[in-house]
């Protein structure tokens, strides 16, 4: 993979460790579903504005259109929904990490529909990551936490969903190599979605929206939007098996964040444990 390609995936992991900071401040006044529906269209609308510039049009590939389009029916929509509820529940440092998953996803969908090869060094980066999530998901000793067991299916659901969309786009991208049409067209069909779920996923209530949660998750929709352009265009030049890990570590933007601004987050050994043998399995995964 090009040096190019590494520095766009790092810089993907960067903007979506970010977002996972800021969705948490905005989560205090605005609940999930109603900041789905400010992020996902404030960044299909960033991405209109940037088409003048970015669109180029060439390589048209109808096939991929499709493959992008249809990512976008369940990402990111689908997946904010569950990040952002995660989020809620166990706090961005759990969530962020155990949604670093997301490579066993990626790497199995890169390997069963994109013939890319799983070495061993790529094997044992995944053992490392699943224990980590093991550390995060046990029962200590200590106090116990606030949320039960079967949260963490909301951030593996993600990260299952997310890396599946990876290996996805991958394919398109073989076909219709633009990341920007990538992102512009998913995120496009996302926003319709959202829309459209807009009665069942949005607790009815006549309360007006909070402007200070409209901001923080307009500029979440911001650093997902080119946190996702940066993976795309990482994608676009280097192996999922390479980049989706590379990506994951955005827990450590995540830990680093939420030890700065978020003194409410709690960082119990047993969580420290998790996010260094999730982060050290993505580690060796992308040195594979």
């Amino acid at each position: 993979m090009t040096d190019l390609s590494t520095a766009l995936a790092l810089l993907a992991s960067a903007f979506l460790g970010t977002a996972v900071v800021i969705a948490n401040v905005g989560l205090r006044y605005l609940d999930p579903a109603r900041g789905a529906l400010v992020s996902i269209p404030t960044t299909t609308a960033f991405f209109l504005l940037l088409a003048p510039f970015l669109f180029r049009g060439e390589g048209w590939n109808t096939t991929a259109l499709v493959i992008f389009a249809v990512v976008g029916l369940i990402f990111p929509a689908l997946v904010t929904f569950l990040n952002f509820a995660s989020n809620r529940l166990t706090g961005p440092t759990v969530a962020g990490t155990i949604s670093s998953t997301t490579p066993l996803f990626a790497v199995l969908g890169a390997i069963l529909f994109l013939g890319e090869s799983l070495s061993p060094a790529a094997a044992a980066g995944t053992a490392v990551i699943v224990l980590g999530v093991v550390a995060l998901t046990a029962r200590g000793a200590g106090p116990p936490r606030a949320w039960a067991a079967w949260v963490i299916l909301l951030p593996l659901a993600g990260a299952a969903i997310r890396g599946g969309a990876q290996a996805a786009v991958k394919g398109g991208l073989a076909l219709w190599p633009d990341p920007f049409v990538a992102v512009l067209v998913g995120y496009t069909v996302s926003s319709v979605m959202i829309f459209a779920g807009n009665r069942a996923f949005v607790p009815s209530t006549h309360a007006s929206l909070d402007r200070r949660g409209v901001f923080w998750f307009m500029v979440v929709g911001i650093c997902n939007g080119l946190g996702m352009l940066s993976m795309y265009a990482a994608l676009n030049r280097g192996q999922v098996s390479v980049v989706s890990p590379l990506v994951a570590t955005y827990p450590m933007f995540t830990l680093a964040l939420s030890a700065m601004f978020l003194r409410e987050e709690r960082f119990s050994p047993r969580v420290l444990l998790g996010v260094v043998l999730t982060v050290a399995g993505v580690v060796v995964l992308a040195r594979a």
